[in-house]
């Protein structure tokens, strides 16, 4: 009870944060268990993110009907080619698609099971050698091909800012992103309808420059 009115508090705090912006927050769980999900549940979120596929599914599983039913789940770590099939049996929403290889095995597995696999392209514009994404030229080269295959829905773009990064740094990389994506739309003749950037540490910049899904943990558990 006291996880539940604590999500309470802080998520009118982020929404009146942003207002009168209304971006989809996603509550992040990778860090908490299955009771910080249904805390957060009768808190009023329906959104939930993991980045371990493994634990996420465990997770996910041990829910209770109703939970598991009237949520959404989505993958937003680093997709390995061998948690294909589990991520995309279990999640509505894939975040980190980072190249066209994964992007291809999504929509193999998704064709096995009769589904159409919403996912997000991530984008590294910070250039930042220990994360995945594709850098701006990358995205263009390949998005054609992605958005040839049968199987999945290119529903938007993702982007990780640098941790420590200063304000007017991640101005700058979030303005790209938004730029990236409307000159994606223009180019390839499609809508990409989510922009999912911004976490607990920069999330007021995130939605300064179009996101429409925030990712937030440490900002709304504790």
């Amino acid at each position: 009870m006291i996880m539940q009115k604590t999500i309470e508090k802080n998520l009118l705090q982020i929404q009146e944060d942003i207002a009168p912006c209304k971006p989809n927050i996603i509550a992040v769980t990778k860090y908490f268990d299955e009771k910080a999900i249904v805390s957060a549940y009768n808190a009023g979120m329906r959104d939930f993110a993991e980045s371990r596929a493994i634990e996420a599914i465990e997770k996910i599983n041990n829910l209770p009907e109703d939970v598991r039913k009237n949520s959404k789940f989505h993958f937003i770590g680093h997709l390995q080619s061998n948690k294909v099939k589990k991520v995309v049996a279990n999640f509505d929403y894939i975040h980190s698609v980072d190249s066209l290889k994964i992007a291809e095995l999504i929509s193999q597995e998704a064709h096995k099971i009769g589904k159409i696999q919403n996912i997000l392209l991530q984008i590294n514009n910070a250039g930042e050698e220990q994360k995945s994404g594709f850098s701006r030229e990358e995205i263009f080269e390949n998005f054609p091909e992605i958005q040839n295959l049968s199987n999945v829905k290119i529903s938007g773009l993702m982007n990780m800012a640098p941790l420590g990064a200063e304000d007017s740094e991640l101005e700058i990389l979030f303005e790209d992103v938004y730029h990236i994506k409307q000159s994606l739309e223009s180019k390839f003749n499609c809508k990409l309808e989510e922009l999912s950037m911004g976490m607990s540490q920069d999330y007021k910049i995130a939605v300064k420059h179009g996101a429409t899904m925030l990712r937030i943990g440490r900002k709304l558990f504790k």
